[in-house]
C-alpha cells in the first residue's frame, strides 16, 4: 500500500483520537493525585448528577406539554398557539432524548474499559440536550403567557427567559472558561512522598 493510499484514513483517525483524547484526564489525575481510573469515576459522577439536574426539569415540563393537548381549552388554540406548542413538544423530547442517551450508552460499553468515551460523550450529550431545552422552555413561556395574557406579553415574557438561559448557561459560563478566572493553581500530589504508608 503507498503512503497516498493512506493519507486519507490519517484526517479520520485524528479527528477520532482527538473527541476522545485521554490527556487531559491525565493532566486532572497528576494534578490532583488520582489514578486515571479515579479521575473518570468522579467525572462520571458529577456527570450522573448534572443529568438527574436536566432531567428532572425536562420530566416536569414533557408532562405537563403531554397533558396539555387532552384539556378542553387546546381545542381553541389558534393555528400560532398550535405551532408554538410543536415547537415545545418537539423540542422537549428530543432532549429527553439526548439526556436519557448517556443510559444506554453506559450499559452498551460497561466493562469494556471505555469509560473516557463515555464520559466524553456524556458531556456533549448533555451540553446538547440542554441546547434544546432553551426552545422547549421558551415556546413553552411564550404559550402560556399568548393564552393567559397577550401576544405581546408573551413575546416579552419568552425573549427575556431565552435571553436568560443564555446568558446563564453558555455566555457566563464560556466567558468565566476563557478569562481563566478562578482557576485553582495546579499542584503536584506526592501521595507516597508525603505518606509513604499510601
Amino acid at each position: 500500500m503507498s503512503s497516498e493510499d493512506a493519507a486519507p484514513a490519517a484526517p479520520e483517525s485524528t479527528t477520532r483520537r482527538q473527541w476522545f483524547d485521554h490527556s487531559p484526564v491525565l493532566r486532572s489525575a497528576e494534578s490532583r493525585g488520582e489514578s486515571l481510573d479515579q479521575v473518570l469515576d468522579r467525572n462520571l459522577g458529577e456527570l450522573l448528577q448534572e443529568l438527574r439536574v436536566a432531567f428532572t426539569g425536562v420530566q416536569i415540563l414533557f408532562a405537563f406539554l403531554l397533558s396539555l393537548a387532552f384539556t378542553q381549552r387546546f381545542a381553541s388554540l389558534g393555528p400560532f398557539d398550535i405551532a408554538v406548542y410543536t415547537v415545545a413538544l418537539l423540542s422537549t423530547a428530543l432532549a429527553t432524548v439526548v439526556l436519557i442517551a448517556p443510559v444506554p450508552i453506559h450499559r452498551i460499553v460497561f466493562r469494556r474499559r471505555q469509560k473516557i468515551a463515555l464520559v466524553v460523550l456524556g458531556d456533549r450529550l448533555l451540553m446538547g440536550g440542554l441546547a434544546l431545552l432553551i426552545p422547549a422552555i421558551g415556546s413553552a413561556v411564550l404559550l402560556i403567557l399568548d393564552v393567559v395574557l397577550g401576544r405581546w406579553q408573551a413575546i416579552a415574557g419568552c425573549s427575556v427567559t431565552t435571553l436568560v438561559a443564555l446568558l446563564t448557561w453558555y455566555a457566563l459560563p464560556l466567558a468565566i472558561r476563557f478569562s481563566g478566572d478562578g482557576t485553582a493553581p495546579v499542584q503536584h500530589h506526592l501521595r507516597s512522598a508525603r505518606h509513604p504508608d499510601a
